[in-house]
């Protein structure tokens, strides 16, 4: 028999429901946070992510449910006592004061001694790179470096967990890439437990250990950022994370048959005779000369994007474009006829109960391209 022992989680949130009026904005939600974990929430806007943020700072009280922290229940503990400090998206800095100021205010409003606010502030602003600015005003900097003064003022009371809410939505693209790498940076190098909620995919992807995606206030699926990616469980979760070809139709024993397109194979667990959906990612497609792969189709548009070039096709029987990304420059243009299959072992059959309404998100180019 086996000695080892499972590590209590960090953050353990059970059954969580609550409702404002008519609305539904937690339904169920349970998931654990393990300690020193990057943990994203991710969703469209109104799925319930920033009201279960909320919950777990103390700021919404939820009819049902447990937080545990260290397996201690937070529901009688108000928000200022919980070991939880919360990064706004607004920042929220004091204009009147310097960085240093603005970092030492929680400390100083504690009453710490001098000497240990004098410590813990440069230790701060060493991590988040601003130890050369600490006597400039917020209006002196750059959005990315109020961002970095916001997060410094966050970690320098050491909370067990640090929530973070639509963090870099503030900030221009370039901007918003180089924090999303300096954010897992500066997580890994204070070991703090970090949650942040985002509608931005690109942006979880890049920084978290793991995701739990939500969609009207239920847990889609809770998964890597590559198991979201590669092996989606839901309909909702393959059309949200990346860029996907989808394909409806009816499961039987050997995958599903899909109208006008014919039979596409792959291993599942919806009854037979039950709605499903075959998913295939844009680097799965393959191109090849007409009357080669599954079907022939024609070129709609080509766009290069640097690091490879994302072709869309029309499918005769198939309403919607599929689109297939290859590694480098193509000369295929508007029009051209080509022969479309796909790689045999890439087809993810998921069950076909979603509703019609798609979220809307920026397209981004899936990592690992092939032709």
């Amino acid at each position: 028999m086996s000695n080892t022992q499972t590590a209590r989680p960090l953050l353990d949130v059970r059954g969580l429901r609550h409702r404002f009026g008519t609305v539904t904005a937690l339904d169920d939600v349970t998931f654990d946070i393990a300690d020193n974990e990057f943990f994203a929430l991710l969703g469209p806007s109104g799925c319930g992510k920033t009201t279960l943020l909320r919950a777990i700072a103390g700021f919404e009280q939820p009819e049902h449910g447990e937080i545990l922290l260290d397996g201690a229940d937070l529901a009688s503990m108000p928000p200022h006592r919980r070991p939880v400090n919360m990064m706004f998206q607004s920042y929220a800095l004091f204009p009147h004061l310097s960085v240093e100021k603005n970092v030492a205010y929680g400390l100083e409003a504690e009453r710490r001694s001098r000497s240990e606010i004098q410590t813990r502030v440069g230790e701060a602003l060493e991590v988040v790179g601003l130890a050369t600015m600490a006597k400039r005003k917020p209006a002196q900097l750059s959005g990315g470096q109020r961002q970095r003064v916001a997060l410094a003022r966050a970690i320098i009371k050491r909370p067990r967990l640090l929530l973070l809410d639509e963090p870099l939505s503030a900030l221009d693209r370039k901007v918003r890439a180089e924090m999303q790498l300096e954010l897992k940076r500066m997580q890994r190098e204070v070991g703090m437990t970090f949650v942040v909620v985002t509608h931005d995919q690109e942006e979880a992807m890049s920084m978290a250990d793991r995701i739990a995606v939500l969609n009207a206030g239920r847990v889609e699926q809770l998964d890597t950022p590559v198991g979201l990616y590669s092996t989606p469980r839901t309909r909702f979760v393959a059309d949200f994370i990346g860029t996907s070809n989808l394909f409806d139709g009816t499961a039987d024993a050997a995958g599903i048959e899909v109208p006008g397109l014919g039979h596409f194979p792959g291993e599942h667990a919806v009854p037979a005779g039950r709605p499903a959906s075959a998913v295939l990612r844009p680097e799965d497609m393959i191109l090849g000369d007409p009357g080669t792969g599954r079907w022939t189709c024609t070129v709609i548009d080509t766009v290069f994007l640097g690091g490879g070039s994302t072709v869309s096709l029309a499918v005769d029987g198939h309403a919607t474009p599929v689109t297939s990304v290859l590694h480098a420059a193509t000369g295929l243009r508007p029009g051209d006829r080509v022969g479309v299959g796909w790689k045999s072992d890439r087809c993810v059959i998921v069950p076909g109960e979603v509703s019609s309404a798609v979220p809307q998100r920026e397209a981004a180019v899936p990592a690992g391209i092939s032709g």
